[in-house]
């Protein structure tokens, strides 16, 4: 009688815990109809660094841009230079998008009439790791990405991750190292936070304690079996020595 007691103790806990972690699941909590509206409007320029590749279109001058340039884009090198025809060698690193092609339109306006161009960084990048479906590389193609765009493009969040605890390591216009931590469960607190990404950002959804808790118990088990498996030739042995 006391061990059905006991058991009945035990599955009780296990129900409510595992019920407790099902509302943390659920993203977007809220009792009320809210509608929030950040208080900062955040903006955001990418900056051309070494590395980067860019490509570049000459709209009235198509013989400038050479179809591997347009493909694979230019390699900015070591220094945050690109060489280019007509103009040659021109310094790009630490300008925007807008800014470097603003520039490169002034180059070329010494030689043509109206060079009227665009230009883009090809390889613009954030990295998502941890409890999503498709860890990786997250391709970033406009200035400004959010972190549900992020999850959505890694496959979405498994049935593992925490939701109200996930990290989004960045740098600062210094380049300093940023962290910070955001509350997907919960609709006042999304509001609240800075959703957006950049690129080069490391998004990380970290494992609930029930997956590092099956894991640890994998382990657990794994040894035991290993020490079973070592013992059970002597055990046997002793069984046949006995009779």
């Amino acid at each position: 009688m006391k061990r059905l007691v006991w058991l009945a103790g035990i599955t009780s806990l296990l129900l409510l815990s595992l019920t407790g972690c099902g509302r943390d699941r659920t993203l977007l909590q809220t009792q009320e109809t809210v509608l929030i509206k950040p208080k900062v409007k955040i903006s955001y320029d990418y900056r051309i660094k070494p590395n980067d590749r860019v490509a570049i279109t000459v709209y009235k001058y198509p013989e400038l841009t050479p179809t591997s340039m347009s493909e694979k884009g230019i390699l900015v090198d070591a220094g945050g230079y690109i060489s280019l025809p007509l103009i040659h060698r021109v310094h790009l690193a630490g300008l925007t998008q807008t800014q470097a092609a603003q520039m490169l339109e002034r180059r070329y306006g010494k030689y043509l009439k109206d060079p009227s161009l665009n230009l883009e960084v090809l390889n613009k990048r954030a990295y998502i790791l941890g409890e999503v479906k498709k860890p990786g590389l997250v391709p970033i193609d406009r200035e400004k990405t959010t972190v549900f765009e992020a999850l959505a493009a890694g496959g979405g969040m498994t049935d593992d991750a925490v939701r109200d605890n996930v990290l989004v390591l960045s740098h600062d216009s210094q380049g300093n190292l940023e962290l910070r931590r955001i509350d997907l469960s919960n609709y006042h607190n999304i509001a609240l936070s800075n959703l957006t990404i950049k690129p080069d950002d490391v998004i990380y959804v970290p494992p609930s304690g029930w997956k590092e808790f099956r894991i640890n118990s994998d382990h657990f088990t794994s040894v035991l079996k290993t020490i079973s498996d070592i013992a059970s030739p002597f055990v046997t042995l002793k069984y046949l020595f006995n009779d």
